[in-house]
């Protein structure tokens, strides 16, 4: 790609998202949605593939259509009020409205279908900013306007997507796929608690963040996109190929690790808040994406693939170059359980 257009797609890329974050005018706020939406799309389609222009396509039809009903949510909730500031949503269809438009953007169930495809389309590093940095000005609307947006629907997508996320992941052999089932399964879990405590949607957006993170820079590294990859991964860079393995751990929620720290958060919100059928069924339904992951893992820890045909070993001829923020990010997505105190107060 061009280096002038690489940086300013770049430029747009970052520009989007703060733009909406940092605005209290819905004009403004929707502007720097569709700068984020068309800064993204020559990164999705920079392949020249036709599996990647589907993606593309994909991508733009279904942000298009949300940008269009956020538009028309924010346009009906000024003429009833008289004014475009995102703090003041009192009209109930806007509420509705926006919250079906922020799902589809977020890739919310049932709005999910067009996420695993467009990231099967893309490349490691555009579907990392895909789960991680698209995500931050949809849910930061979300946030801002979470007094107001229906507890019960926000409720009912969250379970939605917790369940699909784990369930949809079952049958996968793509690891982006499955990466993007699981940004599924954990944005249900930011869904269900956000009008409850908004500070835990925060925090368990950023792990979700720093985890995701790891495992995108991991997956790029070893080179591994499917399941069969993984399997002789070890010959690459044996050590990071073990880190994997407890990244994905995390990714689970198990403990000690750091994804235990925001699901335990939220279940014990939710019990504080008389919800203990709730918790229970969002416990049960992070087992499905448990399985998943321990699947990946168990697959990481052998290393010959379980069929009698020839298959090709993929041995290490050279140093790979690995980027020096894996270890930061690797290291942070497994031991930030003990600051856990830190991190809740200071949001």
């Amino acid at each position: 790609m061009n280096p002038f257009a690489k940086g300013l797609i770049t430029f747009n890329l970052i520009l989007g998202p703060l733009l909406t974050v940092s605005s209290n005018h819905w004009i403004l706020a929707w502007c720097g949605l569709e700068i984020s939406t068309l800064s993204i799309i020559p990164l999705i389609a920079q392949q020249h593939h036709p599996r990647a222009i589907e993606a593309s396509i994909k991508y733009f039809l279904t942000q298009a259509a949300a940008s269009t009903i956020l538009l028309f949510s924010s346009i009906l909730n000024t003429w009833k009020l008289g004014q475009w500031d995102t703090m003041l949503l009192f009209n109930g269809v806007s509420c509705m409205l926006l919250t079906v438009a922020m799902a589809m953007k977020l890739g919310l169930a049932p709005f999910h279908l067009w996420l695993p495809e467009v990231l099967q389309g893309t490349n490691t590093m555009t579907a990392l900013i895909l789960t991680t940095w698209q995500k931050l000005a949809p849910l930061s609307l979300l946030i801002m306007t979470s007094q107001y947006l229906s507890t019960l629907m926000l409720l009912s997508l969250g379970l939605a997507s917790t369940i699909i996320g784990g369930w949809g992941g079952l049958n996968q052999t793509q690891l982006r796929k499955i990466m993007a089932y699981s940004s599924i399964a954990h944005l249900g879990w930011m869904t269900i608690i956000l009008t409850l405590c908004s500070k835990l949607t925060l925090l368990t957006f950023y792990v979700y963040t720093i985890m995701t993170t790891a495992t995108f820079l991991m997956i790029e590294n070893l080179k591994t996109n499917k399941m069969s990859t993984v399997m002789t991964s070890w010959t690459k860079i044996p050590s990071l190929n073990a880190l994997m393995m407890l990244t994905l751990m995390s990714l689970a929620g198990l403990p000690p690790l750091t994804g235990f720290l925001p699901k335990w958060l939220i279940l014990q919100e939710l019990t504080k808040q008389h919800m203990t059928a709730l918790a229970t069924l969002m416990t049960i339904a992070s087992l499905l994406s448990l399985f998943f992951y321990l699947r990946i893992s168990y697959y990481t820890t052998i290393t010959l693939p379980p069929n009698p045909q020839l298959y090709t070993q993929q041995w290490r001829h050279k140093v790979l170059n690995t980027k020096p923020y894996l270890a930061l990010t690797t290291s942070l997505s497994m031991m930030m359980l003990p600051m856990l105190p830190m991190l809740f107060s200071s949001i």
